[in-house]
């Protein structure tokens, strides 16, 4: 009876710190992961077919912040002034910050309308629209290098009645030297499938005609964000009568990488932070029934037509003979 008792509770509990450990997405069950993997191919099916993926994970040295701000007003001149004091007085605080540059973009002005009743007699109400004013939006662009400091950031706009956090960019000047390496990596790997296969097959892809394709893929982490619902439902067998209160789940945002199953090689496997991805694919098809056509070289020697008077052609020996020493 105890060894019983003792398995039943172990059971739940394991359980549930596996769930805790994959975290709260797994209460959506029908969440799917897209592959978001490279993929290029040949025009045509080939014989035997080489192909190496290569995924870097890349992390920033730059980022630009935008945020949305909006002001309205009932004349034009009020509009502007509120909405450049709220601006400038963040932008004067924010520029104290190291390495930071900023940019204001001007979005839209617009007026503002209201319906105003119209009372008649003997009639039904008419709704006209009037202008009651004006609104102006503006973004407001933050270059910066140290990630942290998106916090002070978010903090001092906020004093100013700033909080739309519309996007966060990332940016690597690293991307074409990783490139290269890639490719570099990718050489190696394919040269080295390639003797495998030579191997298993027991002859020589020398002289084989081959195709060749390749293709990069750099993905940002603003495209790899997923959302999901943290809660748990009952499950209540009611009436058709009866009235049921839900109550409004909160939507949680997290960032989600390419997973990095799916690749030959893999340059700075682990991923703390939001990063950049670089992917890289080369495919070689090698036809095993057709050779490589020799290159033909065409002679030097040029041939010279003379037309006669009398309508007659004769070839023209022109070459110089070679003199013997």
């Amino acid at each position: 009876m105890r060894k019983l008792f003792f398995t039943i509770l172990a059971l739940p509990f394991c359980q549930f710190i596996i769930a805790q450990a994959s975290g709260n997405v797994n209460y959506q069950n029908q969440i799917r992961y897209s592959n978001n993997t490279i993929n290029v191919d040949f025009p045509s099916d080939s014989d035997v077919v080489i192909s190496v993926k290569g995924l870097t994970n890349v992390k920033a040295d730059a980022y630009v912040a935008i945020f949305s701000t909006t002001q309205t007003g009932k004349t034009t001149q009020e509009v502007n002034e509120l909405i450049d004091k709220r601006i400038t007085q963040s932008l004067n605080e924010i520029k104290l910050k190291k390495s930071v540059e900023t940019f204001v973009d001007m979005i839209s002005f617009v007026p503002v309308y209201e319906y105003e009743v119209e009372k008649k007699v003997f009639s039904r109400k008419t709704y006209n629209e009037v202008p009651v004013g004006f609104e102006l939006k503006k973004n407001i662009h933050i270059k910066f290098t140290d990630p942290n400091q998106l916090n002070d950031f978010i903090t001092i706009l906020s004093n100013h009645e700033i909080y739309d956090l519309v996007r966060v960019d990332y940016f690597s000047s690293a991307l074409e030297i990783i490139k290269k390496e890639m490719m570099t990596k990718a050489k190696l790997l394919v040269q080295e499938k390639m003797k495998n296969y030579e191997a298993l097959l027991g002859e020589t892809f020398t002289n084989a005609e081959k195709k060749i394709i390749d293709d990069y893929n750099v993905t940002l982490p603003v495209e790899m964000y997923r959302s999901y619902e943290a809660y748990n439902s009952s499950s209540l067998n009611l009436k058709k009568a009866a009235n049921v209160n839900q109550v409004s789940k909160s939507t949680t945002l997290y960032y989600q990488p390419i997973f990095n199953k799916e690749f030959d090689f893999v340059i700075n496997s682990t991923v703390l932070e939001p990063v950049i991805q670089v992917q890289y694919e080369v495919k070689i098809a090698i036809n095993r029934e057709k050779e490589k056509k020799p290159i033909s070289i065409a002679k030097a020697d040029k041939e010279y037509i003379l037309v006669t008077p009398n309508g007659d052609l004769k070839t023209l020996n022109i070459n110089t003979p070679k003199q013997n020493n």
